[in-house]
């Protein structure tokens, strides 16, 4: 055993030497690898988890706003006066006593390009309220169809 510890001794003397630095120069830059291999897949992991839980933290934010956003709209339609102007717009609903005009005519266009639903019958007019609309499509149904 002492002659392996004579032998490294004088194998790393006589590498210093060629090299022109102290063999306690030496062994510290042994040294400070080693303690660099042994730590470096450590701090990897460190910093990955940290970046993961960054992403995580943004997720959270994110899914936060959208709670938020949620509760507004829950807030909103528990408001009667917003339920109604809902139904006006959306379905059409008029109060007892008003008149409802529909215009036709300003954008009868339907672009089929960014849709991914069902196509629209362009046999119906774009404007009319959907009540209307279902009667039609109900009562066109067959209507041109062959019979056997």
């Amino acid at each position: 055993m002492r002659r392996r510890k004579l032998k490294l001794r004088s194998a790393l003397e006589g590498f210093a030497e060629k090299r022109g630095i102290s063999t306690r120069l030496l062994i510290l830059f042994i040294v400070l690898f080693g303690v660099s291999v042994t730590l470096a897949p450590p701090t990897q992991h460190y910093f990955a988890q940290r970046a993961q839980i960054s992403a995580l933290e943004a997720d959270v934010d994110s899914n936060r706003k959208k709670l938020e956003e949620a509760r507004a709209e829950l807030q909103r339609w528990r408001d009667p006066e917003y339920i109604k102007s809902q139904a006006r717009d959306r379905l059409h609903f008029v109060l007892p006593g008003e008149r409802q005009y529909i215009i036709l005519g300003i954008n009868n266009q339907v672009d089929d390009g960014t849709s991914t639903a069902a196509p629209i019958n362009q046999d119906f007019p774009l404007g009319v309220p959907w009540y209307s609309r279902v009667i039609s499509s109900i009562t066109s149904v067959g209507v041109g169809a062959p019979t056997p």
